[in-house]
């Protein structure tokens, strides 16, 4: 950071204290534009080699020179927290950058969702990512670049199929239990037998069973894979467990996108505007900036079909600040995700003042408005949010010589398969299972359909 930045960073953290912002530190660093593009594609500064991480860069390039995107910073949660600001950003853009950074860090330290992963995972990813690339480069000199690159492409399709809930340090199941209770019981069964009178008879013990595998159906394709898998060799299964840590700790980031990015909106705005340190032209220009940054739409066009999620988190929690108070706004941001922030919060007032809407495309290309109503209105906008973004698939059934039975939780997805990427991504499965795997799901009619590889 160069000397006026620096001056400036010092003085919005003071303020930022003095608003009651706790983060951790952070470490900031200016980086080139090309750099900053390699992070935010790859989700981390160092991040395990892959062809596909080369496809997204592409992608994320053409969007660049083509206008539609551009990237101010880049911040990564832990302790301390580091954030990549581009060296191409004017000394006013750097400013506000900075001001949103802290925004960022006081969120990461205070939510409940990002405490539990940072607990998990470790408050020091970019150095556990570095280490998980040094492990998989390593794994290409024994094994071969074919070889690792199998399990990686099976590892990295999934990498959105794990369960949060259930933890990142899992024990396997459990080899047998009592025949009266198989699988996991219900609390409610848990309950009823420790009533009176209900202890099992002493002199009768209960038979015991095997665990059928899994013993209910599992989300956490990569756990389930790294531990189950019958012919992985350990590396291949450290590759899983690489990716899988990984995900635990990008989670959050995905699931409170919207506020997360709201609340450093909403502080990068307050630090600036009682900024009286800051130079008046210096303050305009930044100020224009977070125009840009929580513009609804784009500027040629009168309304939005694609909701800014620094826009809409950023009215919220104005909103919120407004008619509760700021300590009532910590609590929001210490407890809440994406779902219970926009169920809770996004009201028809602000839903009418925001100008939001549910609509459809209609066969002429123009747009055909269903409906204002709230609810659906919520539904719509975390649709996408549900399962990590994922379709969910679940290990279903490991049958005694080692087939592999997943099913598609189509009833309830809401979203259904893309059944060429299925395809695709069960080759990926079945390359690393190297045993028979079928997929149960159903097509574009909604008719049973299976895809299996033996």
């Amino acid at each position: 950071m160069n000397n006026a930045l620096q001056g400036y960073a010092g003085k919005l953290e003071t303020l930022a204290h003095q608003h009651g912002l706790d983060y951790y530190p952070v470490q900031f660093e200016e980086v080139p534009s090309s750099f900053m593009m390699e992070v935010a594609v790859y989700g981390l500064p160092v991040r395990m080699p892959h062809w596909s991480f080369g496809v997204r860069y592409i992608y994320q390039l053409v969007q660049h020179r083509m206008g539609h995107s551009r990237l101010f910073e880049v911040v990564f949660p832990g302790n301390p927290g580091r954030a990549y600001l581009a060296g191409n950003n004017s000394l006013q853009e750097n400013t506000l950058v900075t001001a949103h950074v802290l925004g960022h860090a006081d969120f990461a330290k205070n939510n409940s969702l990002f405490k539990r992963s940072q607990e998990q995972v470790g408050y020091r990813i970019v150095e556990q990512a570095a280490a998980h690339a040094r492990q998989i480069g390593a794994a290409v000199e024994e094994h071969g670049q074919t070889r690792v690159e199998q399990a990686l492409d099976a590892a990295l399709a999934l990498e959105a199929h794990i369960d949060p809930f259930q933890g990142l340090r899992r024990e396997r199941y459990p080899f047998y239990v009592d025949a009266a209770r198989p699988g996991h019981e219900s609390q409610f069964q848990k309950r009823f037998d420790t009533l009176p009178g209900s202890e099992p008879d002493a002199d009768q013990p209960l038979e015991r069973v095997r665990t059928p595998i899994p013993p209910q159906p599992e989300r956490d394709l990569l756990w389930f894979i790294a531990e189950y898998a019958p012919e992985l060799e350990e590396w291949e299964r450290d590759v899983f467990r690489a990716v899988r840590e990984e995900s635990f700790y990008f989670y959050p980031v995905f699931a409170c996108q919207l506020m997360n990015e709201g609340w450093a909106s909403y502080w990068h705005a307050r630090l600036l505007r009682e900024a009286d340190f800051l130079p008046h032209n210096e303050y305009l220009d930044a100020l224009k900036t977070h125009s840009d940054v929580v513009r609804p739409h784009a500027a040629e066009q009168q309304a939005s079909l694609v909701t800014n999620p620094y826009h809409l988190g950023f009215s919220i929690w104005e909103s919120i600040v407004s008619q509760h108070g700021l300590e009532r706004a910590f609590q929001i941001r210490a407890e809440d995700d994406d779902f219970s922030f926009l169920r809770n919060h996004l009201t028809v007032e602000l839903a009418e003042e925001l100008k939001l809407f549910r609509y459809e495309r209609a066969a002429d290309g123009g747009v055909k408005v269903l409906d204002h109503d709230i609810h659906a209105l919520r539904e719509t906008l975390l649709a996408p949010k549900y399962n990590f973004g994922a379709p969910a698939v679940l290990a279903k059934h490991l049958a005694h010589d080692g087939s592999l039975t997943l099913h598609h939780e189509h009833e309830t997805d809401g979203r259904g398969l893309d059944l060429d990427r299925a395809e695709r991504v069960l080759d990926y499965i079945h390359k690393v299972w190297r045993r028979p795997v079928k997929l149960e799901t159903v097509d574009a009619a909604g008719q049973p359909r299976e895809l299996s590889r033996s």
